[in-house]
């Protein structure tokens, strides 16, 4: 089952806040292998494939860095296979960039930061029959990743960029109450707990994936929501895929009370954390 097209809503675009966006191209560019679809004054849209929008960087005004706020831990970017990762490795080893790395049982996944401290994760999924399951809980743990078995798939080929098919596999969030998040993204945007660390941290999906939002109280319960100006998470496009779903969401989430505003961009809301998103067709 593909779980990043409809039927099956997803994350499909983040939006974050850099402090100087030159520097970020570069690194998004050299270090991430993206391409860049557009740019227009202190705002860019980079792409995997050349045409389909990933990530865009904006460069605010007098932008600030606060941290111990709600806001992003990470976005992450889903490879689409173990040769990809074992390429990626590869390439980040010729480069002088720290790195962390996991094997969380469902995926296999490389950790880092942008320019700004921005997280990143770069991952590849194992096939769904191999995920466990108990009742409704998915099985995900945090072990050392086999970089051995990994870089045997490895094919010896230069590092052309990220593969064409790479996606926006989830996105991982601050934020200052668990169970406010956990009722926004289930009872508001439709999405179901698939599992949980303790009282920490919840992660959440559309039909069944391992999670397209994680939420986790890290930078403690009750964060502050970051300046519009701060750099990190600006806003993050949940991609529906009916005219009706969008309606339905933005219904649901009016009744529980969450303020939905119209733009010419679409329909932002925001979690009780401060997290914006944008509700998009």
């Amino acid at each position: 089952m593909n779980f990043h097209t409809a039927p099956v809503n997803n994350v499909s675009e983040v939006t974050i806040n850099v402090s100087d966006l030159k520097k970020s191209l570069d690194f998004y560019q050299e270090i991430i292998g993206f391409k860049v679809k557009s740019q227009t004054g202190k705002d860019a849209e980079l792409s995997a494939d050349g045409k389909t929008t990933l990530l865009r960087l904006t460069q605010p005004s007098n932008p600030i860095n606060r941290h111990r706020t709600s806001g992003l831990y990470h976005f992450a970017l889903l490879l689409p296979d173990r040769t990809d990762l074992a390429a990626f490795i590869k390439h980040l080893s010729t480069k002088d960039i720290r790195l962390g790395a996991s094997d969380h049982a469902v995926s296999e996944a490389l950790y880092l930061d942008d320019p700004d401290g921005n997280g990143i994760e770069i991952y590849r999924d194992r096939d769904p029959e191999e995920w466990s399951w108990n009742n409704d809980e998915v099985h995900m743990v945090t072990d050392p990743l086999n970089v051995e078995g990994v870089m045997a798939t490895h094919k010896d080929e230069p590092f052309k960029g990220l593969p064409e098919d790479t996606i926006m596999g989830h996105l991982h969030l601050h934020v200052a109450d668990i169970e406010d998040a956990v009722k926004y993204y289930t009872e508001g945007l439709g999405m179901e707990v698939v599992t949980r660390y303790g009282p920490q941290a919840a992660f959440l999906s559309f039909s069944k994936y391992h999670h397209h939002i994680a939420v986790n109280v890290w930078n403690g319960v009750g964060a502050p929501p970051p300046a519009r100006n701060s750099i990190g998470l600006n806003y993050y496009t949940m991609k529906y895929h009916t005219p009706e779903a969008v309606e339905n969401t933005v219904n649901n989430l009016e009744s529980l009370g969450y303020k939905v505003e119209e733009t010419p961009e679409g329909m932002f809301s925001e979690d009780p954390a401060g997290n914006r998103v944008l509700i998009s067709e």
